[in-house]
């Protein structure tokens, strides 16, 4: 745990930062750090401007709030920044430090550890429009915020990678595990039966391998909201007559509506088509996440038609919406 050395470098990014968030009217900027740093220094050089800290342990930020900064414990310290910044800006959003529809500046290590190089502008409207503070925390009521997240990366890892070079689709069910298993029946062979419960947790890195495997089989994932995986390949029987879905969603994202209707689990789905991760609570989508890369102030893709003659290909256009969590 390095704390921050105020460079040269640093004091200017850093001022180039909060000048950003001042002209662009943003309604914070957020300090991605690895270790403590001068807080009472970070303030002054901030002015009035909305200062929002995030690393990975309380001893890290000891001292911050004191300064008048805003603080965020993230506890992800071999995560990539990518992951990072993403549950720095859902928690900021579940502790109200932040409006789901906020413009953020962020101030991190984008290319290499312990050294401040990269300031990004982050627009939250676009995915969190519909989901508040009091939503996540209804979340992390029903189901943990470490295992959700555990479940999130996961599905992302599986919409964005696929298997074997070929796209997959898939759901986990979060949480509530008795009325789920009430509400589902086994496809067939359920893959996981007879293991120990140690060997099912998606904290080992070896389950989550597997489980990426069984993801290409039909059915539902069922996972405790301890982060075990209870049931897979689990057909979902919850009535789903009392849904409303957007167009172009298929029986996998109304089974998942149906299940978090009839249950106090939380959703997550991966679609085949496109590798969009959706979570559902209630019978509706409360987060969107596109299966994009982990690179640092690369958000979206878009078509580029090139002139006639040349192959379409697709490129990356950097642009100002909301990292997706995971």
């Amino acid at each position: 745990m390095k704390p921050l050395r105020f460079t040269d470098r640093v004091k200017t990014l850093y001022g180039f930062g909060v000048r950003l968030a001042e002209s662009t009217e943003a309604d914070a900027v957020l300090l991605l750090l690895d270790g403590p740093a001068d807080w009472a220094r970070l303030k002054n050089l901030a002015g009035q401007q909305k200062v929002i800290v995030a690393a990975d342990t309380p001893a890290a930020l000891e001292g911050a709030k004191q300064a008048g900064l805003e603080t965020v414990v993230l506890n992800m310290p071999e995560s990539p920044v990518y992951d990072r910044l993403t549950q720095a800006l859902l928690e900021a959003v579940a502790d109200d430090l932040l409006a789901p529809g906020a413009c953020v500046v962020a101030i991190y290590s984008g290319f290499e550890a312990d050294n401040i190089d990269s300031v990004s502008i982050i627009n939250l409207g676009e995915h969190l429009d519909r989901l508040t503070g009091r939503d996540l925390r209804q979340l992390e009521t029903r189901v943990p915020l470490d295992t959700l997240k555990l479940v999130v990366d996961l599905a992302v890892e599986i919409g964005r990678e696929g298997r074997e070079g070929k796209p997959v689709g898939t759901m986990f069910v979060v949480g509530d595990t008795r009325k789920v298993l009430a509400h589902s029946h086994s496809v067939g062979f359920d893959p996981v039966r007879g293991y120990s419960r140690k060997d099912r947790n998606l904290g080992d890195p070896r389950v989550r391998e597997g489980i990426k495997e069984i993801a290409q089989m039909d059915g539902a994932i069922i996972v405790s909201a301890d982060g075990t995986v209870e049931a897979a390949c689990r057909y979902i029987d919850a009535p789903a007559a009392t849904i409303t879905l957007s167009k172009g969603l298929g029986s996998r994202h109304w089974a998942a509506a149906a299940i978090s209707r009839a249950t106090k689990a939380v959703a997550v789905t991966v679609s085949q088509s496109n590798g969009t991760v959706r979570i559902f609570q209630n019978g509706e989508v409360m987060l969107r996440i596109e299966p994009i890369h982990r690179r640092p102030m690369v958000w979206k893709d878009f078509e580029y038609e090139p002139p006639a003659g040349g192959e379409s290909r697709q490129k990356t256009k950097p642009e100002t919406t909301k990292p997706n969590p995971a």
